[in-house]
């Protein structure tokens, strides 16, 4: 194929240009190419892997489609034509908008290969990797972290995701762009995360009162609706919480508390260990909703009821890990009834195939 650089844009196409470049295919342009690049017929019949007879002939027809010459012989070699400086030209532009296309194509397709999942910080990523991995037999599972639900709405409706799972507080749930799907999980409960050595850590249940005078770490101001949850639940309960930390993770504001420093909310699947305790709160003052969200259209829209699958499960494989919320989930099993349905016709229809 003839140098980028090296080729002239030239001038526009003259009346050759309706007469015959509809009937030219893109081998046709590289022939002229290769030819204009190598000034030599031989060396081009080399580099595309024909006779120089067979190459001659097609140079031939390629003439007659056009309705002049674009090559001439002379002592420095194959030069192009007036004509074929024009050829030459377009050829060129068309060729390299050929491959950007196919780049452009291969791009996308590694893009989409496999499952990309978008996920708020949460217990059960491993889980979810492994159903999503059995899922996704044929590809590659890719992983995004948010800090909240309205990134990974928005990369789900760009179409960079094929699943997003969330937490929202109720009241603060994040309206679906269009073509975007919500379901709901489970409306969860939120325990306390205190420091082993508190005393308050001796009590089995607290309320959520006792530690209106105690500092809290929270996500940082406008980046996480569960420090807006914070602030409703204590309004209930006649105190607007006190900050002294923000933190972007889990294992920070796990630090954080067992320094003595603060409390912090922590998802049900957290257990003890490391210098903190985990413990419920009376009549569940504190709670989110899990959502998964996927798209409507796409390659993962018919597969929206095993996704949701494969979410119940790795959920429900964390619940079993950690001892407190499992005495929660046997206690109050009306609250988790659908995620539990779930998984069992999933069963059932795995079971059927």
């Amino acid at each position: 194929m003839c140098t980028r650089k090296k080729a002239s844009l030239g001038a526009g196409p003259g009346p050759w240009y309706t007469a015959g470049v509809s009937a030219l295919e893109l081998r046709h342009l590289r022939t002229i190419c290769a030819v204009a690049e190598a000034h030599s017929l031989t060396r081009a019949a080399s580099a595309l892997g024909l006779t120089q007879p067979a190459l001659a002939a097609q140079l031939h027809r390629i003439e007659a489609l056009l309705g002049g010459t674009i090559f001439e012989r002379t002592d420095t070699g194959c030069q192009p034509t007036k004509l074929g400086r024009e050829v030459v030209a377009l050829a060129t532009r068309v060729l390299t908008g050929a491959e950007q296309l196919v780049a452009l194509a291969q791009s996308a397709g590694r893009r989409r290969s496999g499952l990309a999942l978008g996920i708020e910080h949460t217990g059960f990523l491993g889980d979810l990797l492994t159903e999503l991995r059995a899922f996704a037999s044929r590809g590659p599972v890719r992983t995004r972290t948010e800090l909240s639900a309205g990134p990974l709405l928005r990369l789900l409706a760009r179409d960079e995701l094929h699943l997003a799972v969330f937490y929202e507080f109720p009241g603060l749930t994040e309206q679906p762009p269009r073509g975007v799907e919500l379901r709901e999980l489970i409306n969860q409960p939120l325990f306390l995360m205190l420091a082993q050595t508190h005393p308050l850590a001796r009590r089995a249940l607290l309320d959520l009162g006792d530690v209106r005078d105690l500092a809290w770490v929270t996500p940082p101001p406008d980046t996480d609706s569960l420090r807006r949850g914070i602030d409703l639940a204590c309004a209930r309960y006649g105190f607007t919480p006190r900050r002294s930390h923000y933190a972007m993770d889990a294992r920070a504001a796990r630090d954080l508390v067992r320094a003595g420093s603060a409390v912090a909310l922590a998802a049900p699947t957290t257990t003890d260990g490391e210098g903190v305790v985990v413990r419920r709160l009376r009549d569940t003052p504190l709670r989110c909703r899990l959502y998964m969200a996927t798209r409507t259209e796409g390659p993962c829209s018919a597969y929206r009821r095993e996704l949701y699958a494969c979410v119940a499960r790795a959920y429900r494989a964390a619940v079993d890990r950690a001892p407190l919320y499992a005495q929660w989930w046997v206690e109050n099993p009306s609250e988790h009834a659908e995620l539990d349905a779930t998984i069992a016709v999933d069963r059932t229809l795995s079971d059927m195939s």
